[in-house]
């Protein structure tokens, strides 16, 4: 048995894990409330603030709030700096100046803002992912209230 104090482990922040858990909740909630708004109902000028207000609340924290508390993690919990050089298991990373055969000296600081780039792609992609689905998820089921058109573009109505 290992003992560990998971509360403790330098490898686990608060911060950081309920703002990943509050962005991607945040995310995954517009999927059931499309689901539930009608495709062709018009939003109000209300809505229309409660929803933008909402998507800005959600990038805040998946582009602002997330990404530093894991800065603030590395920094402070793991403590990745540039003092910190990646060494790899068996010293396979170790650089020249150290003593080893790896010609670029690598530190934890540049992992650090390598997972942030990633952070920010899969928000980004979640991002794009829900601006697609919202757009395609009439499916066909609506009625197309759509009139038919002339060859110049003009609506074609029935004489009377």
């Amino acid at each position: 048995m290992i003992a560990i104090d998971v509360l403790e482990w330098p490898g686990v922040n608060q911060a950081f894990i309920i703002s990943f858990i509050v962005a991607v909740a945040m995310a995954l909630a517009v999927i059931p409330y499309g689901k539930w708004r009608p495709v062709d109902a018009p939003f109000s000028w209300g809505e229309a603030m409660l929803g933008a207000t909402y998507m800005f609340g959600f990038l805040f924290v998946a582009f602002g709030i997330v990404p530093h508390q894991w800065i603030d993690h590395a920094d402070k919990n793991l403590g990745w700096s540039k003092e910190k050089l990646l060494i790899g298991w068996g010293g396979f990373l170790k650089p020249d100046s150290q003593g080893g055969w790896n010609p670029v000296t690598l530190q934890y600081e540049a992992v650090r803002d390598i997972v942030v780039v990633l952070i920010h792609v899969v928000f980004f992609g979640i991002v794009l992912f829900l601006a697609i689905w919202w757009q395609k998820r009439d499916d066909g089921t609506a009625k197309s209230k759509e009139i038919p058109t002339s060859t110049y573009g003009r609506p074609l109505v029935k004489k009377a």
